[in-house]
């Protein structure tokens, strides 16, 4: 592999578009929901993402009877968008991601940083490439990149807030997109200036339109779900939760369950809903512009307690609660904005 052309002067400006996009991905953040340190480990995460994704490459196609043209075009996508799906689909299952809005801002870096190291090595091996060549193959493989796995999140975010109890089938839909699109580009390969322009005309805009709605949303669900939570509240704190829907159900779990257990799961109720509202306002100070201020003790003592709770309850009995928390991805997620 020639190394000289890390030496050349263009080599910043081939990489550059990489750059661009990633720089991009902050501005888009309007509620700040990925931290400038958080994005830096996920594209650090993708770049090794592609230096596994080299040698399993390597090796699969060492034991292959194929060209390597087919090889790039029917078997390394589905490596690629396997390898950089395992962070996806960690993330998602780990309540780290449960938005539409960040899953976009991190598939994208997860994808570009895997993207980078890829013209890297892409540069090492044609340093005598014509520059706009490089320039134009480094642009498209990063749109590509970028937001194949962007996507794959998006896709994966959307089905898991609507069956957070899912397995991992709900992963399937987006990494066959990531797949199949990908496999579109490097079929598009022997002519880069048409394989980049289509990735410019298709992923970008999908993926700001699904950005944008996404952030409406994001704000629709806020505007809703905080009625029904300061709803919640008022009665349990006003001692009239029993009188509603929410606490006649509760009452009716008594044949299943054991007093102290019905016990659990009321506090459960109830700290769940305050912690809910303490995010939402999170999410509206960061909107505006505003610092997080530091976690205070009583919301410390509230996650250790909650988190305690679930413990203790187990998945059965939380799953008890579902048709009266209406619990979706996003719910799940919410609480995590403390830690992040």
């Amino acid at each position: 592999m020639n190394i000289d052309f890390l030496l050349n002067w263009h080599t910043p400006i081939a990489l550059l578009p990489v750059m661009l996009f990633l720089a991009a991905l902050i501005i888009f953040d309007s509620f700040k929901l990925v931290s400038i340190k958080w994005i830096l480990a996920v594209i650090a995460i993708g770049a090794l993402m592609a230096g596994a994704s080299f040698f399993v490459n390597t090796t699969v196609y060492g034991h292959m009877d194929i060209d390597f043209v087919p090889f790039t075009r029917y078997v390394s996508p589905w490596i690629e968008e396997f390898l950089k799906g395992l962070t996806v689909i960690y993330f998602v299952r780990s309540r780290r991601v449960g938005l539409l809005v960040d899953a976009v801002i991190v598939g994208f870096a997860l994808g570009a940083g895997f993207a980078l190291v890829e013209n890297v090595f892409y540069l090492a091996e044609r340093s005598q490439a014509v520059l706009i060549v490089q320039v134009i193959r480094g642009f498209g493989t990063a749109i590509m990149h970028g937001g194949t796995t962007g996507l794959f999140a998006m896709v994966s975010v959307a089905l898991y807030d609507r069956r957070p109890s899912s397995g991992l089938i709900i992963f399937l839909p987006g990494f066959l997109f990531a797949v199949m699109v990908h496999s579109a580009f490097n079929h598009l390969l022997v002519q880069p200036i048409i394989a980049t322009a289509v990735m410019v005309v298709v992923l970008p805009g999908a993926l700001y339109v699904a950005f944008k709605r996404s952030e409406q949303g994001l704000r629709d669900w806020m505007e809703s779900d905080l009625d029904a939570k300061i709803n919640l509240l008022k009665a349990i704190n006003s001692g009239q939760f029993l009188g509603t829907p929410a606490g006649m159900y509760l009452q009716a779990l008594r044949a299943r369950f054991s007093g102290e257990v019905l016990a659990d799961l009321f506090c459960y109720l109830r700290l769940h809903g305050e912690l809910a509202l303490r995010a939402k306002g999170l999410l509206l100070m960061r909107e505006s512009g505003f610092e997080d201020l530091p976690l205070d003790d009583q919301t410390r003592r509230s996650l250790a307690e909650l988190a305690q709770l679930e413990r203790v309850l187990g998945k059965t009995a939380l799953l008890a609660l579902r048709p009266i928390m209406a619990v979706t991805g996003k719910d799940i997620w919410q609480v995590k904005l403390f830690t992040s």
